[in-house]
């Protein structure tokens, strides 16, 4: 079943989308840096835009099972354009994932990262926080594999 990283293009993404290995074989990809797109686009699918536009994410997210997000894209020095703040940004994901029937949505970040309430954690799909306090990069995209890989 196939997977879409959103924020694919930051510190935890590089060390995330080399772990993955959905059933379906195919990993999607959401970026804004361009060196990232020229990286991955070889041998998945990139949807590039911004990132805070819920629309364009859900888009890029139709027909996929699983959404790892990474708020550590809701916090880096990236442009927004339709989100300001993290709360709005983890309101616009959780509206475009919800409307793409996302079934899985694994939510990688330390737990400071994330807006009371997440919102992600109540879009009608199985929720996973995989807490990336006090773990190396590998351990963290060791746990996402594992949390995208369940039955």
């Amino acid at each position: 079943m196939p997977v879409i990283v959103i924020g694919a293009d930051t510190r935890l993404g590089h060390a995330i989308v080399p772990a993955l290995r959905p059933a379906s074989g195919e990993i999607r990809l959401f970026a804004s840096d361009e060196d990232a797109v020229a990286r991955y686009r070889p041998f998945t699918k990139v949807a590039v835009g911004d990132i805070s536009d819920g629309s364009h994410v859900g888009g890029a997210a139709i027909g996929a099972f699983c959404a790892v997000v990474i708020a550590e894209a809701a916090h880096d020095q990236r442009e927004r354009f339709f989100a300001s703040t993290p709360d709005e940004l983890f309101a616009q994901w959780a509206d475009g994932l919800e409307e793409a029937g996302i079934s899985r949505v694994i939510l990688v970040g330390a737990r400071s990262e994330l807006p009371n309430p997440v919102r992600l954690d109540n879009i009608g799909a199985e929720y996973v926080l995989v807490d990336t306090s006090d773990k190396d990069l590998a351990a963290v995209a060791d746990e996402v594999a594992a949390a995208e890989d369940a039955a």
